[in-house]
């Protein structure tokens, strides 16, 4: 067995940054500062090592509330990340196909897999969702996941879109869940929620606040009964999410909306600099419209990947994790010298190719 057939997932990648002088466009790690209310005022000695509530504790479950248009403080569940939120909903609901938009998030079959549930794709065009295939796999299946920026294409959905998928799941009784975690990050125009009491929310403190080792997320629900399920199946796995985390994901809501729109001009700079630089190299790869993941095909991508990598000290992830095995996915979570040194590293990979 070569090393190449040991290319299974990004475990033996994630993790590593910055060491004997790696350049890593392998997680989705913000590398910028987190808001200075997030630790401001973080007392240790007072409670925050105990058990907390396994729904979450209420001021930051009312604090989310506001965020969303009536709703109340039990609709949400305080989870160990974004991830901990989607196995949750896929546990609670139980049963049936999931569609899935294919390239999509690498985790996102196995969570399904694991709850028991069968994932059906929804092959996209160019890094959108088809409307016409959509519509098609749609009627089997139970729920629809979508991930809009997404991880790994970078591209948004239209508000046009996002309305169809509305309509057609309000209609068909489909659960839609909604993967909010880059809500924050887009370049293009303002974000769109997707609305409905078919529509389960999953967001994190992880990208918009670069707190992602905190791990702390949220699902939401305006179906209590799958609320309360995901409470259930939380007490006898996870128990509770950290309170420091809890208390540092309030404290990090209170940062002033100019924090955010900081980070967006970074974002768009480096996406800038990266999709003209791989561009440049006659890589095809769609522009990012939000998000920080650029997704080029190239030839050989496991041979490339691996070049880049033991030759060039430079870690990028396999476009088959995402279901895409023609194509590898960058991250461009880290300083634009980074990224110049990174991509004069690819250019000379490819060309030792």
């Amino acid at each position: 067995m070569s090393e190449l057939d040991n290319l299974t997932s990004p475990s033996i990648f994630i993790g590593r940054q910055g060491e004997n002088g790696i350049i890593s466009f392998g997680s989705g790690q913000p590398d910028l500062p987190a808001p200075r209310e997030a630790t401001e005022g973080i007392n240790l000695l007072r409670h925050d090592l105990r058990y907390g509530l396994i729904q979450g504790e209420p001021d930051l479950r009312m604090a989310l509330s506001k965020e969303y248009p009536k709703s109340t403080a039990e609709n949400f569940v305080i989870t160990n990340g974004a991830s901990e939120g989607l196995d949750l909903i896929f546990r609670a609901i139980g049963k049936g196909k999931v569609l899935l938009p294919r390239p999509y998030y690498y985790s996102y079959p196995p969570i399904i897999k694991l709850a028991g549930m069968e994932p059906v794709y929804t092959e996209l065009n160019q890094g959108r969702i088809d409307l016409d295939d959509f519509n098609r796999k749609i009627d089997d299946c139970v729920a629809v996941l979508i991930n809009s920026p997404s991880n790994p294409t970078g591209r948004i959905e239209s508000i046009e879109t996002l309305k169809e998928i509305e309509d057609i799941t309000r209609r068909k009784g489909i659960y839609v869940i909604s993967d909010e975690v880059y809500k924050d990050l887009i370049y293009e125009r303002e974000n769109y929620h997707i609305q409905g009491d078919q529509v389960i929310t999953v967001n994190s403190f992880s990208k918009t606040y670069a707190m992602c080792g905190v791990r702390v997320g949220y699902l939401w629900s305006s179906d209590q009964s799958l609320v309360n399920k995901a409470i259930e199946i939380k007490t006898h796995t996870s128990m509770n999410t950290s309170l420091i985390a809890q208390d540092m994901a309030l404290r990090a809501m209170k940062a002033p909306h100019e924090y955010i729109l900081a980070q967006q001009n970074i974002w768009r700079e480096r996406r800038d600099l990266i999709y003209k630089g791989l561009c440049d190299l006659g890589l095809d790869l769609w522009k990012p419209e939000g998000a920080f993941y650029v997704l080029p095909k190239v030839d050989k991508p496991r041979e490339l990947l691996w070049t880049l990598y033991k030759k060039y000290n430079v870690i990028t992830y396999l476009g088959e994790w995402f279901g895409a095995p023609d194509r590898i996915r960058l991250s461009y979570a880290l300083d634009k010298k980074k990224i110049e040194e990174g991509l004069n590293r690819i250019e000379l990979a490819l060309k030792s190719l």
